[in-house]
C-alpha cells in the first residue's frame, strides 16, 4: 500500500509534538482537542475567516496549547512535526506540498484514532469497516443494529455520527465498532488494519479530488489492507476495477478469506438470496454443501434490490465477527433507515410517492430506479461532471414520464432524447425551492394508478437547496399538500 508510515507521536507520548490540524470543521476540532489534551502543541489552520470561523476559533483557543490561524490555508506553521487533515482537503493542497517539502507526514483523523486505540490500557475494540460509492451509511447502521441484536456493545462511527477520535478516547467501552469510511479518510489512513471490511460498490465519484477512477478505487481498496478475518466484496459488480479485483490486490493477514455477496444464489464462501431467504454459505461448516438461513427479504427495510445487497454485506461482516444467524434477522427487523433513502411518503390516487433525495449520483439513482416497475422520475440538480447516458439507457423501460428540475437538467434531458425519446418529459425552468411543489404536481399529471413517483435526482442539491435533506423535505411536504388536496 502506498504512503509513508507515520512516526510522530506514534502510540506514545505526544508532549513536545507540534501538530498542525488542517480544517476547522467537526473532524478538525475533534482532532485538535484530543491531541491538545494528550500534550501536543496544536495549531489549526483554515482558509475561512467568517464570524462562524472566529467563534469556533475562540472556543478552541480557550483550551491550553491550541492556536488557530484563519484566512491562510497554505502556510505550514514553523516547527510542524505532523499534519492532521480534515477529510475533504485535496492531496494537491498547497499546505501538503509545503509539508512534503519539509519532510512532514500528512494523516487524517481516522489514522490518529487508529493509533490512539488502547492507550488507556483497555483492549481496543475491533473495527468492522465499510466503504463504497453508495450505501455506506445504511450498511454501517444495519451492521450496528445486527451487532446490538447479538448483545454486543457497539456504535456506528467514522464518516457518520460521533467523530471516531472522540469514540476511541471516550469513557464508553465497546466490544466492536461498525466504521463507515470514505475514500478521503482511507487516503489519509496508511496504517489502518481492521478485523474485516467490505467495499460495497465502485462507480465514478469524487474524481476531481482523486484525479482518476484508478486512484479513487485504490483508495477504497486500502480498507482491505491487513484484514484479519474477511474481505467482503460484491459478486454482482461489473465495473472495472471491481471490488473483487481490490480483494485480489490486497495484502492481508494469513487466513483472511474473500467472502462475496450476491442477489443470486450464493456459491461457497458467499452470502446470497434463495427463494426470498438471505442465505450464508461462507460462515458454516462444510460450505461446499451446507447453508444457513439468516433472514427473509421481507425483513429488509426497504426490500429494494440494492438495499438487500446492503443487508447481505452487513450480515457478512457480522458473521465474520461470529454473530449468530438469529441476530442477523433480529437486527435487520429492528433497523430503520435514515430519512431520504427510498422513503415511502404517501399513496395518492393509487400512486406511491418515494423520496430518495440521497441518490445524489448516477450510480445511486440507477439502483433506486431499478427498485420499481413503472416510474415517474423527478431528477436534476448539480451534475458535478456526471454523464447520464448509461443511467437513462438502463432505466428507460421503467419510465412512464420524467420531470426535470435544477441547474443541469438539460444534460439529463439530452440523454433522455437519445435513449428514451418516447418518454414524456416536463422541463421545469426553475431553480427556486418552490419548484419542488410544481414538480410533484407535474408528476401527478403524468402518473397512473400503480406507478411510483420517485425523487432520485442523480445530482447534488446545492443549486436549489442547502443539502439533500432539505430537498427531500420539500418533496415530502409537496406530497403531503397533494394528499391533503385530494
Amino acid at each position: 500500500m502506498g504512503g509513508r508510515q507515520v512516526t510522530s507521536g506514534q502510540g506514545g507520548d505526544w508532549k513536545g509534538t507540534h501538530v498542525t490540524v488542517a480544517g476547522l470543521g467537526v473532524s478538525g476540532i475533534s482532532a485538535a482537542r484530543a491531541l491538545a489534551a494528550l500534550g501536543a502543541s496544536v495549531t489549526v489552520v483554515d482558509g475561512g475567516d467568517s464570524e462562524a470561523h472566529r467563534e469556533r476559533a475562540a472556543a478552541l483557543e480557550a483550551l491550553e496549547g491550541i492556536e488557530v490561524r484563519l484566512g491562510d490555508a497554505s502556510t505550514l506553521p514553523e516547527g510542524t512535526g505532523l499534519v492532521v487533515t480534515s477529510p475533504g482537503w485535496k492531496p494537491s493542497s498547497p499546505l501538503f506540498a509545503a509539508a512534503a517539502e519539509a519532510g512532514v507526514d500528512v494523516v487524517g483523523d481516522v489514522e490518529i484514532a487508529w493509533r490512539l486505540r488502547g492507550r488507556d490500557g483497555r483492549e481496543p475494540a475491533p473495527w468492522l469497516a465499510i466503504t463504497g460509492t453508495n450505501g455506506k451509511t445504511t450498511t454501517t447502521q444495519m451492521l450496528a443494529s445486527i451487532l446490538r441484536a447479538a448483545g454486543l456493545r457497539t456504535a456506528a462511527v467514522g464518516n457518520i455520527g460521533t467523530p471516531i477520535i472522540d469514540v476511541v478516547l471516550g469513557e464508553d467501552t465497546y466490544d466492536v465498532l461498525a466504521v463507515e469510511l470514505s475514500s478521503y479518510q482511507l487516503h489519509w489512513a496508511p496504517s489502518l488494519r481492521v478485523h474485516s471490511a467490505a467495499v460495497l460498490n465502485l462507480a465514478p465519484d469524487h474524481l476531481d479530488w482523486h484525479g482518476s477512477m484508478e486512484a479513487y478505487a485504490a483508495d477504497k481498496g486500502r480498507v482491505y489492507e491487513g484484514n484479519r478475518v474477511a474481505c467482503v466484496y460484491n459478486v454482482d459488480a461489473t465495473d472495472k476495477p471491481s471490488t473483487e479485483d481490490l480483494v485480489r490486490g490486497a495484502d492481508v493477514e494469513e487466513g483472511c478469506r474473500a467472502v462475496g455477496f450476491t442477489l443470486g444464489a450464493p456459491g461457497p464462501s458467499q452470502l446470497g438470496v434463495v427463494d426470498g431467504i438471505l442465505v450464508d454459505r461462507a460462515f458454516v461448516e462444510n460450505r461446499q454443501r451446507n447453508a444457513q438461513e439468516l433472514a427473509e427479504v421481507a425483513d429488509v427495510n426497504p426490500p429494494a434490490p440494492h438495499n438487500i445487497a446492503n443487508a447481505l454485506a452487513a450480515a457478512a461482516l457480522a458473521r465474520a465477527y461470529g454473530v449468530p444467524a438469529k441476530a442477523v434477522r433480529d437486527g435487520l427487523r429492528a433497523f430503520t433507515p435514515d430519512a431520504h433513502r427510498i422513503a415511502h411518503v404517501a399513496d395518492v390516487d393509487g400512486v406511491a410517492y418515494v423520496d430518495d433525495s440521497k441518490a445524489t449520483n448516477t450510480h445511486a439513482a440507477e439502483a433506486s430506479l431499478a427498485a420499481y416497475g413503472s416510474i415517474v422520475w423527478i431528477a436534476g440538480g448539480l451534475a458535478k461532471g456526471a454523464t447520464f447516458d448509461e443511467l437513462v439507457a438502463k432505466s428507460a423501460k421503467r419510465l412512464r414520464g420524467v420531470v426535470l428540475i435544477g441547474a443541469d437538467r438539460a444534460q439529463i434531458g439530452e440523454a433522455l432524447a437519445r435513449h428514451a425519446p418516447e418518454v414524456p418529459v416536463v422541463d421545469l425552468d426553475r431553480t427556486d425551492t418552490g419548484a419542488m411543489l410544481a414538480a410533484v404536481q407535474e408528476a401527478r399529471r403524468l402518473a397512473e394508478a400503480g406507478d411510483t413517483v420517485l425523487l432520485a435526482p442523480a445530482c447534488a442539491s446545492m443549486d436549489m437547496f442547502a443539502n439533500y435533506n432539505k430537498r427531500g423535505d420539500a418533496f415530502a411536504q409537496a406530497v403531503r399538500e397533494l394528499a391533503a388536496g385530494t
